[in-house]
């Protein structure tokens, strides 16, 4: 069974309404946006001043941490005084974790209650023992018996509730017979959730959420596919966890996020960012729009439009080896290569100058791409690579459809770099493909073979003919008839699959296959996160850029940024960071800045800054290292899950996780660009 109606278009999830207050979630409701609050819970005045200023930048639900009993009492009067302020119909979640007395206090005064299956009234001491069946039952028996009364209340108030699974947190039962998996996940939400329908109680709505989008994305569609399998369509709440803050926390949660809502799952999200919460409300718009721009009614047939990757396992695409030069090489084990488009011939010293900066040496635009219109480029291009030291491992030429073989032929004859003609092919150009193939082979460049998912099977016998040797396969546009991008380029690879062909593919993130075509820096990065972003974490992808931002630096900063957000390529630290709520015990903006400045060049090291013990050891899931509050003024430092120095003054905090870092031999001085 299918996680979604469609691969390939945009056909939202069948889920049941769930009401959360005066707010419907789920069933032909719009995406809803979420929330929290920063603030102590107890600090009544603070938190009613937070949530206020959520509401009025379009937060529809507002969740409040409620760590403890007394910190649940104060629900009661933040709840009064934001109504009183005229926020009634905004609905008040209470977060709780470990405590079903807390639970029980707060259920009586808001309209939700998020529990963490992980840690509620569940042991989380990362003990390894095995537990036999009769052990297990008699677990999941203390279970039921510890989260019914919950249920009872929920149902009897008319309360929602949401089970939300965090990758890190899962429970000692659930790690030692599943491990650290989305299955783990997906098996601990359910065991809660079969407890809530042992009591026909069923206002209830999911969440999978992890800091690696690659697991968030697998959880989530695992859950989908096994509460189908039972017949259950309970409204998915989306966020990726710890995104951290800037770019890469907005990349990071647009990748998770956009790739489901772009399947068609998911009802309700939130942008976790380590920033002030209302910074989150217009990134979580953004996405949420560009998602409902593209649902599509369900189809009156339920079989599902799919292909043959497996969408609950990354395994990356195999592909033949193409080498550009001596250190860049697309292929088996090899990260996804840069290419960087410059907007004309004539602006490509300039471009080539500006990304020849040190500080580009971690980051390099491993191709430029430039558009070549006619012979007056092709002259011009010759005078460039004659004065002109490019930084780039090879060219790439998208030529017009007007320039032949002998034309171009010269160009390639006497160029002393790798170049890839980059030229698209109609259903009927089977000749101009044999000739532009025959072209590169000879003089040992490479043709990027632009085509249409709809144009493929009249061209795959001459592809078959021509094999995988010098050719690469892209989209710079597609049909939005037929639906996404991201549905095209992974049609784009079943029918490379159904022809034998393990030749590489190039994302292009273009105009033409963006899903709205607003021109701000946050769209663009969206944009650049559903695509590139989506595709890598299904396992394809071999060279990305992203042409719709013109400026060259830019574009080339924000590629590796998607490439590290996806898991794809390090070129930099990566932060795991708590988006703070009621109960961080240090400042985490300043915090994270602060160790960013220290760190950031630690290429392939992921740090984890967490404001308190819940989002300590278990939320921090594969960190390496991790910085943690302990108490006020006090912060515990772990390698991987090992708390091994307890209680440091904050003060000297900084410099012992340096020196631990150093102690693991994880540690390089700046180089000039990064110092």
């Amino acid at each position: 069974m299918s996680y979604c109606t469609s691969r390939f278009r945009t056909v939202r999830r069948r889920s049941v309404e769930v009401n959360v207050g005066a707010i419907g979630v789920g069933g032909t409701n719009p995406i809803r946006l979420q929330s929290m609050t920063t603030s102590d819970t107890q600090d009544i005045a603070a938190t009613v001043r937070q949530s206020i200023a959520l509401a009025e930048f379009g937060c529809e639900i507002v969740r409040i941490t409620a760590p403890n009993v007394a910190a649940s009492k104060c629900l009661k009067d933040i709840r009064a005084q934001f109504t009183a302020a005229g926020f009634g119909h905004i609905p008040l979640v209470a977060d709780i974790h470990f405590l079903p007395s807390a639970a029980m206090e707060a259920v009586e005064h808001v309209e939700k209650i998020r529990v963490n299956p992980g840690n509620y009234a569940d042991k989380k001491k990362f003990a390894v023992r095995e537990y036999s069946d009769a052990a297990y039952d008699a677990e999941l028996q203390r279970l039921h018996e510890a989260f019914s009364p919950l249920v009872l209340r929920c149902k009897a108030l008319g309360r929602a509730m949401r089970i939300g699974t965090n990758h890190g947190s899962l429970s000692d039962r659930i790690m030692n017979r599943y491990g650290d998996t989305p299955l783990g996940m997906v098996e601990s939400a359910l065991e809660f959730l079969r407890i809530a329908e042992s009591h026909s109680y069923r206002a209830l709505i999911l969440s999978m959420k992890a800091s690696n989008p690659k697991v968030m994305i697998q959880a989530y569609r695992l859950l989908v596919q096994r509460m189908a399998e039972e017949d259950m369509h309970y409204p998915l709440h989306l966020g990726v966890t710890e995104a951290g803050d800037g770019e890469d926390g907005r990349i990071k949660s647009a990748i998770g996020i956009g790739s489901l809502l772009l399947d068609g799952l998911g009802d309700t999200i939130r942008v976790s960012l380590t920033e002030d919460s209302v910074y989150e409300i217009p990134v979580a718009r953004a996405i949420a729009d560009k998602a409902m721009s593209l649902w599509r009614p369900e189809p009156a047939t339920q079989t599902p439009a799919t292909d043959s990757l497996d969408p609950y396992h990354f395994t990356k695409r195999e592909t033949t080896t193409l080498t550009f030069s001596e250190d860049c090489v697309v292929g088996p084990e090899q990260p996804p290569r840069v290419i960087v488009r410059v907007p004309s011939v004539e602006s490509l010293a300039l471009a080539a100058n500006a990304l020849a900066s040190p500080k580009f040496n971690d980051t390099p635009a491993e191709g430029l791409l430039v558009p070549i219109a006619g012979p007056g480029d092709l002259a011009v291009l010759c005078g460039v690579l004659g004065t002109t030291a490019l930084p780039a491992r090879f060219l790439a030429l998208e030529i017009a459809p007007t320039l032949t073989p002998d034309l171009l032929q010269p160009l390639l004859a006497m160029s002393r770099g790798r170049i890839v003609l980059v030229r698209s092919f109609g259903r009927s150009e089977a000749e101009p493909l044999q000739a532009f193939a025959g072209l590169v082979q000879r003089h040992g460049h490479s043709l990027a073979v632009q085509i249409a998912p709809e144009n493929f099977s009249s061209l795959t016998p001459t592809l078959q003919a021509l094999g995988d040797s010098a050719l690469l396969f892209t989209l710079a546009t597609h049909d939005p008839a037929a639906g996404h991008a991201i549905g095209a380029y992974r049609r784009l690879a079943e029918q490379l699959r159904a022809a034998g062909s393990r030749a590489p593919i190039w994302i292009r993130n273009t105009a033409d296959t963006a899903v709205r075509s607003e021109n701000t820096f946050l769209s663009k990065l969206l944009e650049a996160s559903f695509l590139t972003g989506a595709l890598l974490c299904d396992g394809l992808g071999d060279l990305v850029s992203i042409e719709t931002e013109a400026d060259a630096v830019r574009a080339t900063k924000l590629a590796y940024n998607v490439l590290q957000g996806a898991g794809a390529r390090s070129s930099k630290t990566e932060f795991v960071a708590c988006p703070s709520c009621g109960r961080t015990l240090f400042d985490l903006q300043t915090t994270t800045q602060r160790i960013r400045a220290q760190t950031g060049h630690l290429k392939g090291v992921k740090l984890a800054i967490m404001g308190c013990i819940v989002n300590g050891p278990g939320e921090m899931a594969d960190a390496d290292f991790g910085y943690v509050g302990g108490a006020p003024g006090k912060i515990n430092l772990y390698v991987g899950k090992n708390c091994v120095q307890y209680n440091i003054p904050q003060a000297e905090a900084d410099a012992r996780l340096i020196a631990l870092i150093k102690e693991h031999g994880k540690w390089v001085d700046p180089g000039p660009a990064t110092a």
